[in-house]
């Protein structure tokens, strides 16, 4: 087995019984922020090519798996001692990107350690178990992390009002990776057809931060689709010529970063 993997933490669309404030929500407000479909671009090659594949079925609104169980504040979570909309968008999500209010009251400190208990831990424990398998025959590991994002930058952005490019790479500014597995990556999605920019508007995330160590031999990478791409971002719904098309792209330059781990 190559010494490459990739997960998906936020394509997810469970929500458990207990997280009752979401419930009353329509379907493009609960979509508005999730990686809906990225795992459907990632999932079929890398069963193909027996990449191991990391997923999950929660909501990131319930917990987001990019974030840390401390990214809470007085709005998520009762006692906590960040103030008020410090993390609106962190570990339990309090509004979305564009504002809209998702929980009118904060968690008991008891709901949000039993949803850190059976949504965030049982992810991270897969991916430090497929670093610590990888490491036994590899001297160094490899890590796609992928995600999606809006075509155009919100208020809660880095880049309000910005068009983005149709594919952003993040190695938190050179420090989660090699250069030489960023520049394959980079060079697989553009030679797919894809407009990639590095490092903007997004860096990565608490996943690049905690897992990308390359002293140790560990090296993670960001890759975000831009949403335009294959769905409609008001209805939340794919658009099937355009998803299609962006599959077989995603899917090849997949492909070509596999095919060249080995040369890293």
């Amino acid at each position: 087995m190559k010494p490459f993997f990739v997960t998906v933490p936020h394509s997810g669309e469970e929500i458990p019984s207990t997280v009752t404030w979401l419930s009353s929500h329509e379907e493009p407000v609960l979509m508005a922020d999730v990686d809906r479909y990225v795992d459907q671009f990632y999932e079929a090659k890398c069963n193909d090519l027996s990449i191991p594949f990391i997923k999950t079925n929660w909501h990131r609104y319930v917990v987001d798996l990019n974030r840390f169980p401390e990214d809470i504040d007085e709005d998520s979570v009762q006692g906590s001692a960040n103030k008020s909309g410090t993390h609106s968008d962190g570990f339990h999500w309090v509004k979305t990107k564009n504002g809209l209010r998702l929980m009118e009251s904060p968690m008991t400190m008891e709901l949000h350690n039993e949803l850190t208990e059976v949504c965030f831990k049982p992810f991270h424990q897969k991916v430090v178990n497929q670093y610590k398998d990888l490491l036994q025959n590899h001297q160094k590991v490899y890590q796609l992390d992928g995600h999606s994002m809006p075509s155009m930058g919100t208020n809660a952005h880095r880049d309000p009002g910005e068009a983005r490019a149709q594919v952003v790479i993040s190695d938190q500014d050179g420090k989660s990776c090699s250069s030489s597995f960023a520049e394959l990556v980079v060079e697989s999605y553009k030679s797919v057809g894809f407009e990639v920019k590095m490092n903007w508007p997004y860096k990565g995330g608490r996943i690049t931060q905690t897992y990308g160590k390359p002293e140790l031999g560990q090296h993670c990478i960001q890759v975000e689709l831009n949403r335009s791409l294959y769905m409609d971002e008001a209805s939340k719904h794919p658009v099937k010529v355009k998803f299609e098309d962006t599959k077989a792209k995603v899917t090849l330059a997949l492909k070509k970063i596999y095919e060249g781990v080995d040369s890293l």
